[in-house]
């Protein structure tokens, strides 16, 4: 075991602080990776305060996780020392059932393992990326393109991917008019890869104040959910929505601006159950839908696209001890649009 520095949250609500963690050593087919930059995501908020029940403390949250590798185990063949590489959010799944089979490891049968939050295959804790190191099995590493900068990188990994995926999956492409719910860190690489696979894309945010981001992002338009009006003027528009939203929303609302079987995929997680009257789904044959992260080729196939267009996240950097602040103001809608962690601070 080597013991590193992180920073983790000793209970629940509790603020987050300085402390050091153990680390595996490298077995046969495990990378060890020098974190340099490690993205904080709402989910790290929820987690950490228990919100989305039960937690494992202490816990050291993160899970867009972007460095450089610094030793391999004797079997490892996909990477080598110096590769650029980043880790999601999880680091081990069954590998035995359909689902793992088929590429699909987030929706393991028996429950993938977590990057943090989470129990390894040894039966400890997993521990996430606010830390200076990290060790994971070659099979759930994914290389970051020598384009994309790690820094806007990192956030890809959870963001980007949370986007690629249902946009990939529902069509989103040219001749497709698609919504993004929410213009935070999820729904700004909505924005920007729905762009780039070439659909019109509208914002639906509760006010206008970021309007004249969401153009410069690749928004062709962009409305306020606040205003009654929107609802009226885009009802039956669009072939896909996608919410990134961690509130509760009207969805019989959303399912309104569908066009005839036209699909709401929801990819933000509320923390309280919604309602829903089934006739706003069976009048139109609609579909609304869920989605979680992709699998670890997807991941990949998301970076390569995204290096490949020139898409890295926006971000501001942080130091370490800013962490706490930082939390406050996602909670405040006060980041554009996603903090990063200078994990050299740790």
């Amino acid at each position: 075991m080597t013991t590193v520095a992180a920073y983790a949250a000793p209970s629940a609500k509790a603020p987050l602080e300085r402390t050091t963690i153990e680390r595996r050593e490298p077995g046969e087919f495990d990378v060890l990776i020098d974190i340099k930059f490690a993205g904080i995501c709402h989910s790290d908020i929820h987690q950490a305060r228990e919100g989305w029940g039960e937690a494992i403390f202490p816990m050291v949250p993160g899970h867009e996780i972007a460095g450089v590798v610094a030793a391999v185990g004797s079997g490892v063949t996909r990477f080598a020392v110096g590769d650029r590489v980043g880790v999601g959010c999880m680091v081990d799944s069954c590998r035995e059932c359909e689902n793992c089979k088929a590429g699909q490891e987030q929706y393991c049968v028996k429950g993938n393992v977590p990057t943090y939050n989470g129990i390894g295959k040894d039966g400890e804790p997993t521990y996430g990326g606010y830390a200076q190191t990290i060790v994971v099995d070659e099979n759930y590493v994914v290389r970051i393109p020598d384009g994309l900068p790690l820094d806007v990188a990192a956030p890809l990994l959870c963001a980007g991917i949370t986007l690629y995926s249902p946009l990939k999956r529902f069509g989103a492409g040219p001749g497709k008019k698609v919504a993004i719910v929410g213009l935070g860190g999820l729904g700004h690489m909505g924005v920007k890869i729905a762009h780039a696979l070439g659909a019109e894309v509208t914002v639906l945010s509760q006010s206008l104040r970021k309007k004249d981001d969401g153009l410069k992002l690749g928004a062709d338009h962009y409305y306020a959910t606040s205003d009654p009006k929107t609802f009226e003027e885009l009802a039956g528009t669009f072939d896909l929505i996608v919410s990134t939203v961690s509130a509760p929303l009207d969805f019989g609302a959303y399912l309104s601006l569908l066009k005839t079987e036209g699909t709401l995929a929801n990819v933000g997680a509320p923390e309280e159950p919604i309602s829903l009257n089934l006739f706003s789904l069976i009048g139109g044959g609609k579909t609304l839908a869920g989605s979680m992260i992709g699998g670890i080729a997807e991941t990949q196939e998301m970076l390569d696209f995204c290096a490949e267009h020139g898409l890295g996240a926006q971000i501001e950097l942080i130091r370490a001890d800013q962490i706490n602040e930082a939390y406050e103001r996602v909670l405040a809608s006060d980041v554009r649009y996603r903090f990063v962690i200078d994990t050299a601070t740790i």
